[in-house]
């Protein structure tokens, strides 16, 4: 039964990476691998009720992301209806690559540990649209970006779900995971910047298509007071989980309750049919739902391998064969490049208990940086990648070819960093 999961997932991350090859839909691929696995399972003769029980458990976690990626994206669509981005990008003047490439990388790199990877890629990506039109070039941005996200988000206890695990879990302190992640993760994206920085040359044409709405533009109050709106709600998500304990996707559901109202009051005295393209119902029509279900895909698969135990076993495997701590933890980083990285580390969780690495031990902080930049090495490794992967359809061979060597050579160049510094 084991083997027959595993061989299903493979094949189904295959016909995913070769996606323009099979000329089926990722979204599509994804769906049917992930309740194939479950179906496998559930035929297997193994307690009907307790396959129920481990997929009712995992289920509360993959809605708790679906929601909170909903809510995001809605959040994000909304601003862009009020043409709210186009404030930032005509505070960034420069048309220069490279200068563009440091401003929208390290600003990632920032928002993604205020906000989590995940928001802060849905929000970059969407700037970055704006910002530049040719395909080429953006999305050697978007990739590079991605890496910005992970990067970002694996030094503070709010930037990744990994390093929230562990710091929720006792494992690590808010202090330990930022005076001890900060440089390590801003090496292992400055060594892909220099190196793609080097090779750039010459301007980037902004997009002229700044907005699609067919009806007059958003006033100047209207398209700011939307965005900083917007941004205070995405802010005050990390706030609201630490202040109720709830999960993350409550706090992007009762903000964007909030930017709903807000958006319903400003615009009250126009017409219905001007009305309705600044709506959150406007908003929500253009979500790219495609890319939710293959992250709901992605999610169910994953889960499959978690509650058969052989994310577990693989664990238990390279403790037992590899022995060695950095070459144990550095292979868990490898391995979120291909499976996500929540499940790992929950397994190490459960592998390496507060008695065997007390709070704040080295394996946890080191284990906190390997999950949360290791997942940059493939496009499907993160949510920041599949995130934005589905948003700007970026094929998984051609991220393989241009980025994941430089995603290599910075997770490797950060691991060493704080190898040296510890």
């Amino acid at each position: 039964m084991e083997t027959a999961i595993l061989f299903l997932f493979i094949i189904g991350y295959i016909l995913i990476a070769f996606e323009h090859v099979v000329k089926v839909n990722k979204a599509a691929i994804a769906l049917l691998t992930g309740v194939l696995c479950w179906t496998v399972y559930a035929l297997s003769g193994a307690d009907h009720h307790l396959i129920n029980e481990y997929f009712e458990s995992h289920l509360s976690e993959i809605s708790g992301i679906i929601f909170f990626l909903m809510g995001a994206m809605t959040i994000v669509e909304l601003i862009d209806a009020h043409d709210g981005f186009e404030v930032i990008t005509n505070l960034i003047k420069t048309t220069d690559k490279r200068k563009l490439l440091w401003i929208i990388c390290l600003f990632t790199f920032f928002l993604s540990a205020i906000l989590d990877n995940l928001t802060a890629t849905i929000v970059m990506v969407t700037l970055v649209r704006k910002l530049i039109s040719e395909k080429n070039d953006r999305l050697l941005f978007i990739g590079i970006l991605i890496i910005a996200a992970n990067a970002g988000g694996a030094w503070t206890p709010i930037g990744d779900v990994t390093t929230t695990m562990l710091w929720i879990g006792g494992q690590l302190s808010a202090k330990a995971i930022m005076s001890s992640l900060l440089l390590p993760s801003l090496v292992s994206l400055l060594i892909p910047l220099l190196i793609v920085s080097l090779q750039l040359k010459g301007k980037v044409h902004h997009s002229e298509a700044i907005s699609e709405v067919d009806s007059p533009s958003a006033t100047p109050f209207q398209r700011k007071f939307i965005l900083f709106s917007g941004i205070g709600i995405l802010l005050f998500v990390p706030v609201f989980k630490t202040i109720t304990h709830l999960p993350p996707f409550m706090g992007m559901l009762i903000g964007l309750g909030i930017l709903w109202v807000i958006s319903e009051l400003i615009h009250k005295d126009k017409d219905e049919s001007d009305k309705n393209n600044y709506s959150v119902l406007y908003a929500l029509r253009k979500i790219d739902m495609p890319s939710i279900l293959f992250f709901l895909g992605i999610l169910i698969s994953i889960m499959a391998l978690q509650s058969t135990g052989q994310l577990t076993a693989l664990a238990g495997f390279m403790n037992e064969k590899i022995g060695d701590t950095n070459l144990i933890v550095m292979t868990i980083g490898l391995l979120s490049a291909i499976v996500d990285n929540v499940p790992l580390v929950a397994a190490s969780i459960g592998m390496y208990d507060l008695q065997t690495y007390a709070s704040d031990h080295y394996f946890w902080k080191f284990l906190a940086y390997s999950a949360g930049t290791g997942g940059s090495i493939l496009i499907i490794g993160s949510a920041a990648g599949v995130a934005a992967m589905g948003m700007e359809k970026i094929n998984f061979i051609w991220y393989f070819k241009k980025i994941s060597w430089l995603a290599l050579l910075g997770f490797f160049a950060g691991a060493f960093t704080f190898m040296a510094l510890n």
